[in-house]
């Protein structure tokens, strides 16, 4: 029997799935916004600040920020599955599906996060040229120019796709084994993240891994590693969630 035909009425499992991710979008949506909403804040008056009590602007005052969305992304991988899962079961969606819609849900806030950090260094670099700016960057990159779309979008797809997958790990083994496991656990949760470090070697762990005479591998090597450790953490998410209970583990 298909999968289709155990769901009530004419409702198929790709109208469920797609109902899910709805509610995985609904249910983060308020604190998405208002992240992006203080960024935007942050760095529109901080230039401005800058401007006004300092010598002008001589670097990219967006790219002060490229720490931020890794780790708001971890952060969002963290809070899925203590947020949503009991919720979506209880309501019959099964283990399996909630897992697909979280990793769609995270591969999609990954391109769209990536999409708006190349879209506001273009708009920043269009605002620069116009005031005679110099839009200097301040951290080390894949890309040397904002010119260089391809490569912004790469880096920040990567780097915030490793990170959520960390998160996403991090989540479930407190979620699922308590506290004193999930702490044993930390360092597998973590691994999606560090790999990424090391092998794009970008932003400000840049600097630090150079002085020790490490460097970046290529990227033929680096960005299919950087996918293969995400979708590992990814199906690792998985295999955890497939036999979980609804109410975590006491430590």
């Amino acid at each position: 029997m298909s999968a289709a035909a155990t769901l009530p009425g004419t409702v198929t499992a790709g109208l469920r799935l797609r109902r899910v991710l709805q509610t995985f979008i609904v249910g983060v949506r308020p604190i998405i916004v208002g992240y992006w909403l203080v960024m935007l804040a942050t760095f529109l008056l901080g230039g401005l600040v800058v401007q006004f009590f300092g010598n002008g602007i001589d670097h990219s005052m967006w790219d002060y920020g490229t720490q931020s969305p890794k780790y708001f992304s971890a952060a969002i991988g963290i809070t899925v599955t203590p947020a949503l899962f009991a919720l979506m079961v209880s309501h019959g969606i099964t283990r399996r599906m909630f897992a697909i819609a979280a990793g769609i849900f995270l591969v999609g806030a990954a391109v769209s996060t990536a999409l708006i950090w190349v879209l506001a260094y273009q708009v920043e670099r269009v605002i620069y040229d116009w005031a005679g700016l110099t839009q200097t960057l301040a951290n080390p990159h894949l890309f040397t120019s904002t010119s260089q779309v391809g490569l912004i979008f790469t880096e920040f797809f990567l780097l915030v796709l490793a990170h959520e997958a960390a998160g996403w790990m991090i989540g479930i083994g407190f979620y699922r084994f308590g506290f004193w496991k999930g702490l044993a656990l930390l360092p597998l949760g973590v691994l999606p993240a560090a790999a990424a470090e090391f092998l794009l070697v970008a932003q400000w762990i840049a600097e630090a891994l150079r002085n020790t005479g490490y460097h970046r591998p290529p990227l033929a090597v680096g960005v299919p590693g950087v996918l293969a450790v995400s979708a590992l953490g990814l199906y690792f998410g998985y295999l955890m969630l497939r036999s979980m209970g609804l109410k975590p583990a006491r430590g």
